[in-house]
């Protein structure tokens, strides 16, 4: 089945040309199925270019995904053009009455910051206390997933000497775990990041199981049945180029940044870099989005009593 989004979104002619099939509302009226409701809080500057990595990985599963977009009411985007927002994003607060059966919150890159700094943080608290009671499962992406664990656990982020940037290996910790159905025992995803969380503070915390690590980069994904809850702490969504325009960003800026490992091929930012992790994006929220099609209520309303 196909993802359904609003008509004139930019990331609809990118989808199409990508053969990801997309429903316009007359045609899935006609089906007789119920949506599968997500939203996208999205927190990245770039707008444009995060709604159409998610929408790209969602909308390719076999059953119908109603995306909405939503962004916080109380922040002012300054990257992303005002009438793409007024057209096309809702505000948590005109949105918080739905009940939905994933959501998903990506990062920011205000990962540095402490939580009690962000201007919104009080509103980010309130949604991840909301998602309790309107949300069958929910994703949290990089800072997003950071923000989560924080909120639901305690658990602290730590500041990194450098930034943890490149294409890093990861283990299967779990073959068994629905989300990690098909996956390799060993494989690439891309990370960028100047903070982490820690496998012994996770392991102290009740209720969460970490189902993917890096040697490296250290723990990755979790999951947590209270919540049907997914915390990602690396960018598996990335398109191939975006490890290499944050570098030329940072480079342009003056900010200290190492050549992304394991990325570019000979280690050379001329050459066009390989994407090593495509696959297992899909594999990852095909699975997710699989899970939650099993496990949500058949009626919509009743998520959450």
């Amino acid at each position: 089945m196909p993802i359904r989004v609003p008509d004139k979104l930019p990331a609809r002619e990118t989808l199409v040309d990508e053969g990801v099939m997309v429903m316009d509302e007359t045609a899935a009226i006609r089906q007789d199925i119920r949506p599968l409701q997500i939203g996208l809080l999205n927190l990245m500057p770039n707008k444009i270019r995060t709604e159409t990595q998610i929408a790209r990985l969602v909308g390719a599963t076999p059953l119908q995904v109603e995306l909405t977009l939503v962004r916080i009411g109380t922040h002012k985007a300054k990257n992303t053009p005002e009438d793409h927002l007024i057209s096309f994003y809702e505000t948590w607060d005109e949105i918080k009455h739905r009940k939905f059966d994933g959501f998903i919150i990506t990062g920011a890159p205000i990962e540095t910051l402490p939580f009690e700094d962000v201007s919104y943080w009080s509103e980010l608290e309130q949604i991840m206390e909301w998602t309790r009671t309107h949300v069958h499962s929910s994703f949290f992406i990089c800072w997003g997933a950071m923000a989560a664990t924080q909120y639901f656990h305690g658990i602290p982020k730590y500041t990194l000497d450098r930034k943890a940037f490149g294409v890093y290996r990861h283990k299967n910790l779990n073959p068994a775990s629905p989300y990690l159905s098909g996956f390799s025992d060993d494989f690439s995803i891309p990370v960028s990041r100047w903070t982490e969380v820690r496998s012994s503070d996770i392991r102290n915390a009740p209720g969460l199981e970490i189902l993917m690590e890096s040697e490296v980069t250290g723990p990755c994904l979790l999951h947590e049945r209270e919540g049907n809850r997914l915390y990602i702490f690396n960018h598996i969504e990335y398109d191939s180029s975006s490890l290499a325009e944050e570098y030329t960003r940072d480079i342009q800026l003056g900010t200290p940044i190492d050549l992304p490992k394991n990325y570019y091929p000979a280690d050379d930012p001329d050459a066009p870099p390989q994407n090593r992790w495509r696959s297992h994006a899909h594999l990852l929220f095909g699975n997710w989005i699989n899970q939650t099609y099993q496990t949500t209520s058949f009626n919509v309303e009743d998520i959450g009593t």
